[in-house]
């Protein structure tokens, strides 16, 4: 890969940063700086005690989330060009993102969902998942096309959190 990613340097980035916005491109190779992005990536997600955290929210423009629903390093799966294919009813519950701090707003996601992707040796699997775990991939799986969840919020919920989007805008220029 012709990506030079200074692992040790990553840092979850903030609305509205530009590398929230784009398209991620699919990761070619799963080699040894993937899977020394998706342990940084697994540490910073546990640090701010986060259950999923995707490659675009360190400022990587990859098609690469992980994902630890009770927020354990044990837990930690690594999801590399996944394919999510959602399922079942739709519900809305409350989202957090580690990209747009102090926001916790109601999101619209299928309830489960079904995804296909790579581990970090390069094998392909298959993973059916419900509730917050289904709600998850769907959260990251998002960020890889560049959506968040501020994209995601209805118009009251914007104008609810209007005064710290407001505050995360400043905070980058």
């Amino acid at each position: 890969m012709d990506m030079d990613i200074d692992i040790d340097k990553l840092r979850i980035v903030h609305y509205p940063a530009k590398a929230l916005t784009q398209k991620a491109q699919p990761v070619e190779e799963v080699d040894d700086t993937i899977r020394a992005l998706v342990d940084r990536m697994i540490d910073l997600m546990i640090d701010d005690r986060g259950v999923g955290l995707a490659a675009p929210q360190v400022g990587v423009s990859l098609r690469i989330f992980v994902i630890s629903v009770d927020g354990t390093r044990e837990q930690a799966q690594a999801y590399i060009n996944p394919v999510i294919k959602p399922t079942g009813d739709i519900e809305v519950k409350e989202e957090g993102c580690l990209s747009v701090p102090g926001i916790y707003t109601k999101i619209r996601r299928y309830h489960a969902c079904e995804v296909t992707a790579l581990n970090t040796n390069g094998q392909k699997f298959v993973e059916k998942a419900e509730d917050l775990h289904a709600r998850a991939l769907q959260h990251e799986y998002d960020h890889l096309e560049g959506i968040t969840i501020v994209n995601r919020m209805g118009s009251a919920a914007k104008i609810a959190h209007r005064r710290q989007l407001k505050k995360l805008e400043t905070a980058i220029l």
